[in-house]
């Protein structure tokens, strides 16, 4: 096995390493003082529209887009060092488009719907959500109870999600729903296709979270949905579904990366400059082993994303490996930013410094996708036999 990058995807991480710091990095002061102020942690139309020239100049969009959709067919191992340099700024932005929704679609779609969803979103041309999540099923798609029916050749889907990051924006939603009351999620779950102005799409609420973020709850009342717009085939999305989810717990596992090496150093750059009692910071052993133990885990959570995603373009079962590497790096993110924040004492806790937005929406990372505990509850599962 080799442990390095092949030369293409190492000129790719250091082109987006450059782009973070050169153009993201700048914008965080803004993002803070917006955050401060109430407004959310979120970069401006304005600003964002910047990034989308600059990023798509230096060839940055469509990066694990098919080639035949005019993508350029990075694999999961080389889109590990691009997501964890995303992942060290709190001028949160993703370059189009994102990933997980994409790979969804990549499994799924006809020919119809790939020139009318999948090419147009694999040019970066549109803004897509995925609702699975309900306010009574959410890590556990059994309890979802959101029901699509036929009409004629269309679908009615009514019911309610929640959770769900940039519905209010999205051009189309990637919304799950029962079809077949008695098999449920397994062999009773199917995806479609909703637009924006489907009507009886509804988005009811925008609700504020942790890290400056924001999702929103949607209802469905007798949504109508043509009949071609079933992703895939009916009561088969639980498969691709977890594709999707799987795309993202690698990408949230490298962003937990780029987060924790970020803290690291800010906690590195700061003990030898700081004075308690006489000493400096970093003559202290709590702060040395602090940085000692963090690089240890940081180093071995890259390990295990690199394993994970080459696995991945290998066409491996990853889903041990998925889950361990989505509850180990998130943990291990939340346990070296905090030990920053704690480094930094009463400045740590301000909302001058990019750590608070960090400690957030890692925060926020330990339940998306799947909580912690959950995570722990497959790994044992595929390890043993613990189902009753």
């Amino acid at each position: 096995m080799r442990f390095e990058l092949d030369e293409e995807h190492r000129m790719l991480a250091d082109l987006v390493q450059r782009f973070v710091r050169d153009e993201l990095m700048p914008l965080e002061g803004a993002v803070l003082e917006r955050e401060a102020s109430g407004q959310g942690a979120y970069l401006t139309t304005e600003e964002r529209q910047r990034l989308d020239k600059v990023s798509k100049d230096l060839g940055l969009w469509s990066l694990d887009a098919p080639e035949d959709a005019g993508g350029m067919g990075m694999p999961h191992v080389a889109l590990v060092a691009v997501n964890e340099a995303l992942g060290s700024t709190v001028a949160t932005y993703t370059l189009p488009p994102d990933s997980p929704n994409l790979r969804m679609l990549m499994t799924t779609v006809n020919e119809q719907q790939r020139k009318a969803y999948l090419e147009p979103y694999a040019r970066g041309e549109t803004i897509s959500a995925i609702g699975i999540s309900e306010p009574g099923a959410g890590a556990d798609p059994s309890g979802m109870i959101t029901r699509a029916v036929r009409d004629g050749d269309d679908w009615i889907i009514n019911g309610r999600k929640i959770w769900i990051t940039r519905a209010a924006e999205a051009d189309f939603t990637i919304l799950m729903a029962i079809t077949d009351k008695e098999k449920k999620a397994r062999g009773g779950m199917s995806a479609f296709l909703v637009d924006r102005d489907a009507p009886g799409f509804n988005v009811l609420r925008r609700i504020p979270m942790l890290g400056g973020e924001f999702t929103y709850e949607v209802t469905l009342e007798d949504c109508r949905v043509p009949g071609w717009k079933l992703l895939g085939e009916e009561g088969q999305g639980f498969g691709p579904m977890q594709v999707r989810l799987g795309t993202r717990r690698m990408e949230m596992a490298a962003w937990c990366i780029g987060a924790a090496q970020r803290a690291l150093d800010m906690m590195r750059d700061y003990a030898p400059q700081r004075k308690t009692f006489g000493h400096k910071l970093s003559e202290r052993q709590s702060i040395q082993w602090w940085v000692a133990d963090g690089a240890a885990k940081i180093h071995a959570a890259r390990l295990m994303a690199y394993d994970c995603a080459w696995k991945i373009d290998q066409g491996r079962d990853v889903r041990t490996e998925i889950s361990m590497i989505k509850f180990y790096a998130t943990e291990m993110a939340q346990e070296i930013i905090d030990n920053a924040m704690q480094c930094f004492g009463a400045m740590g806790m301000t909302k001058e410094m990019p750590l608070h937005l960090f400690a957030g929406r890692i925060r926020n990372m330990r339940i998306y996708d799947g909580p912690s505990e959950v995570h722990r509850m497959v790994v044992a599962r595929n390890l043993m036999d613990t189902r009753p």
